[in-house]
């Protein structure tokens, strides 16, 4: 079951990045994180930039409603969405 919870601004997802890939897709759920596969890779935040673009890209959200609250550095992040529900969230991912 994927970790989503909701703060004051909107929801919280923890994510599971593996950059350098062939393509940019979502995996699934892995150990309660959406895993990701990006195409970028993870040198000056080029990946955290494109996670968060193919994110809204895929949620028909505009960039600036996600944001990195944490895992800059790591594989293992937490995106904040803001302007969606849960249930809204997990149809647009196709987990639902």
């Amino acid at each position: 079951m994927l970790s989503i919870s909701q703060t004051r601004e909107g929801l919280s997802l923890q994510v599971l990045v593996q950059p350098r890939s062939s393509r940019n897709q979502i995996v699934g759920e892995f150990e309660g994180a959406l895993k990701v596969k990006l195409t970028a890779p993870p040198v000056e935040g080029e990946a955290n930039q494109a996670l968060l673009a193919f994110l809204a890209q895929r949620l028909k959200l505009a960039k600036n409603q996600l944001r990195l609250t944490r895992g800059e550095s790591s594989r293992h992040k937490i995106v904040e969405i803001k302007g969606i529900g849960k249930e809204q969230l997990l149809s647009r991912l196709g987990l639902q």
